[in-house]
């Protein structure tokens, strides 16, 4: 767990799947390309499919994870982290509680969940979660359900008051990149700027030579 942590803390970019906005190529071959280009963290997030196809896609992921050190979060299925043996788990708000995760996975895996305001975030340290997720910042066309962004206002409270690894997560283009920093945002989430790229690799260094 603590090269899985160290990942997360010193990630810049935390890339997740979305195969629907891939261009046609398998989440197993972006994920694929993502580790080639150097992202450290990487979550599998697919709302829709049947979950024995997820179960197969995530053995496949953490093979390629496993090889290359790389972080492995599955969002929302507790028993898909457990099964697949992922370095963790990422919650959202309507999902299990962060204490019951924990004493179902025995501490032996990252929790992440996500938080769209102050008090969520207070209470996501209060539960013991490893990171928080902060967002949306931008709208975002990507999950269903979601709620209105929250703009810079949360992500500059975050930065002040929370003392937990956080990442930035929502609508984010490569064009608000100079903006999240100026902000105090370390780790940035992507899915449709990295997923939906014909070149991976191309973008991931576009990305960071910002």
């Amino acid at each position: 767990m603590k090269s899985a942590l160290d990942n997360l803390i010193n990630a810049d970019i935390y890339g997740l799947t979305d195969e629907k906005y891939s261009l046609g190529r398998s989440n197993i071959e972006v994920v694929g390309l993502l580790i080639d280009a150097g992202i450290k963290v990487i979550q599998y997030r697919e709302k829709d499919k049947p979950m024995r196809e997820k179960y197969t896609e995530c053995m496949a992921i953490r093979e390629l994870t496993l090889a290359k050190g790389v972080t492995f979060i599955v969002n929302d299925h507790v028993d898909l982290a457990m099964l697949v043996g992922a370095d963790g788990v990422h919650l959202g708000q309507d999902d299990l509680p962060v204490e019951q995760v924990r004493s179902l996975t025995g501490g032996g895996k990252l929790i992440g969940l996500s938080t769209h305001s102050p008090q969520q975030a207070l209470a996501a340290v209060k539960a013991g979660a490893d990171y928080i997720g902060v967002g949306p910042i931008f709208a975002t066309q990507t999950k269903k359900d979601v709620c209105a962004p929250v703009g810079l206002e949360y992500l500059d409270y975050v930065v002040k008051n929370i003392n937990l690894p956080f990442v930035a997560i929502g609508g984010i283009k490569e064009r608000h990149i100079t903006l999240l920093r100026e902000h105090g945002a370390k780790c940035i989430a992507m899915v449709t700027e990295l997923v939906g790229a014909e070149d991976i690799g191309g973008k991931v260094s576009s990305i960071r030579s910002i």
